[in-house]
């Protein structure tokens, strides 16, 4: 949620950082903001007077009453200054409620090195290894997936619908052991020269209040994409984002607690309700995958810095899988609602020839800090203050699963296992009869 003084005080600047995004209407919201905020202090400041004129003429009555005087007409004369008070008591919470609504309805304000423009203005900040050279034609990782007996879409289908694979023997293992690798490698002690990792694991939920979800910005924005249990008004989590974050909600933290950093595996839940036919075969869009999430809470002198630590440690995993990627910084038409700066992070997967985006690493500045409650004091002395909020997919598994799958195949159909997850799986290769462990 944006500072409603920062768009009293400076509205042309909020104003200009908004039209950056590609929603209209945005410039007429922050106007109808500006204009309800100004008629509700208006209304506030004559109601303030008005209940200060009451309480001294409830006392003047009172003492006339005690001397044996007539205040009727005083007293008529308040009744309608109280009947006033309601109306404007009323007036008030509509037009906070109204505000509320707008506000929760406004994205962040995009940092000013972000690009503007559409997908097309997408800016690559680096390209990281180089693609694999087959001397034979790669194949699409479901024709393998099936092959191996390690994915099963149409039994998934036939459980709960279209989006939803099964993974099988050594693919569920591999999964399994992806899980692990990121999470042992995000809790493994802080590396002071890089500033990388030392998280802390967590365990969260994963049906979360409609508080939680309005917390990190999904709601009421994108309720159309959530999986809703409606007796209980509880939401499936589109990300583990949103309980981590929402961890230390109402409550005020100090300076030495922060940073803070917690990493947590989930699955999510998405219902995808815009990409209807986009990318369905196989891994690349399900309702339903598993994600390691980063979320960090920082000062706001720091999580400039810290996005580029949070990027880095998401890139150190593709690293250690020996998988050719690249970093781009997304343009104002393709940022998400809540961040102000986002990377992603993008696999190459020779199979279906194209890029598959693995992480979004992204800063939001204090935008969710205002909607949960989120502070810190940065001394005994002074005024508690919102911190900043970053989070990042490290990483999200379906299409590590398909990257992995599609450059670590070879020309029998088998597929070679990552170094660093041979011991874990217990082999090198995924052959055939891994289907029947």
């Amino acid at each position: 949620m944006l500072d409603i003084r920062q768009l009293r005080s400076d509205p042309d600047t909020v104003k200009s950082a908004v039209v950056r995004r590609p929603s209209e209407g945005l410039v007429e919201t922050i106007d109808e903001i500006l204009a309800l905020d100004e008629r509700r202090r208006g209304v506030l400041s004559e109601v303030n007077d008005l209940k200060a004129k009451r309480n001294a003429v409830s006392k003047k009555i009172g003492e006339i009453k005690r001397d044996g005087g007539d205040a009727d007409e005083m007293i008529l004369e308040m009744r309608e200054v109280g009947d006033r008070i309601s109306a404007i008591d009323d007036e008030v919470a509509h037009t906070e409620e109204r505000i509320q609504e707008l506000m929760l309805l406004t994205p962040n304000l995009p940092l000013d090195e972000v690009p503007s423009g559409g997908v097309e203005e997408n800016e690559v900040v680096r390209m990281v290894g180089s693609r694999v050279e087959f001397d034979f034609e790669p194949r699409p990782h479901w024709e393998l997936g099936s092959s191996l007996g390690i994915l099963d879409q149409e039994r998934g289908s036939r459980i709960s619908g279209s989006g939803f694979p099964v993974l099988m023997g050594a693919g569920a293992r591999l999964q399994r052991c992806l899980i692990d690798f990121m999470l042992d490698l995000h809790t493994q002690d802080l590396d002071e020269e890089t500033g990388w990792h030392g998280y802390t694991e967590v365990r969260i939920p994963y049906l979360v209040t409609r508080e939680a979800l309005t917390g990190t910005g999904q709601l009421p924005k994108f309720a159309d994409e959530s999986y809703q249990t409606e007796r209980d008004d509880l939401w499936l989590i589109p990300t583990a984002e949103v309980p981590v974050t929402n961890l230390h909600r109402d409550e005020l933290l100090s300076a030495d607690d922060l940073p803070v950093r917690y990493t947590a595996y989930s699955p999510c839940f998405r219902r995808e309700a815009g990409a209807a036919g986009a990318d369905t075969r196989g891994l690349l869009r399900v309702h339903q995958f598993d994600k390691v999430e980063l979320v960090r809470y920082e000062t706001p002198e720091r999580s400039r810095d810290a996005l580029e630590e949070l990027t880095g440690e998401a890139e150190n995993i593709l690293d250690q899988l020996g998988l050719h990627h690249r970093v781009l910084k997304l343009a104002t038409g393709d940022l998400g609602f809540s961040a102000q700066m986002t990377y992603d992070i993008e696999v190459w997967a020779p199979g279906v020839g194209q890029w598959l985006e693995v992480s979004s690493c992204s800063t939001f500045g204090d935008f969710q800090a205002r909607r949960a409650n989120l502070r810190y004091r940065p001394s005994g002395a002074e005024k508690p203050r919102f911190l900043h909020t970053l989070n990042g997919s490290a990483l999200a598994l379906p299409r590590i699963m398909v990257a992995l799958i599609e450059n670590h195949q070879k020309a029998d159909g088998t597929i070679g296992v990552p170094e660093v997850l041979q011991e874990r799986l217990g082999s090198s290769l995924i052959e055939p009869k891994a289907s029947g462990r």
